[in-house]
């Protein structure tokens, strides 16, 4: 997968920097085989989301299939019951 200009960006993640994201790669890798996962800009024709609201607005406006907030998981199936309260994380 590559930008609209066809350019794309490799990161790295460190378990000592990020051992959350460390972790769910290597789940990932476990699994799958693959040891990597697309990280890529979070809007559509918006300013990139800043917070679970924002997220979960986008989600909800799109086409995507799984909206993942910290420990929270939305799937499209079902989403109109989603509501966020006070136990939200964000």
């Amino acid at each position: 997968i590559t930008h609209a200009d066809g350019s794309g960006r490799l990161q790295t993640v460190s378990q000592r920097t990020n051992p959350r994201y460390y972790k769910l790669i290597k789940e990932f890798q476990a699994i799958t085989g693959v040891p990597v996962l697309l990280n890529t800009s979070f809007n559509e024709n918006e300013p990139i989301v800043d917070t679970p609201q924002q997220a979960l607005d986008c989600f909800l406006r799109t086409r995507m299939d799984v909206l993942v907030v910290n420990n929270t998981v939305i799937r499209r199936h079902g989403v109109e019951e989603v509501r966020l309260d006070s136990n939200f994380p964000g």
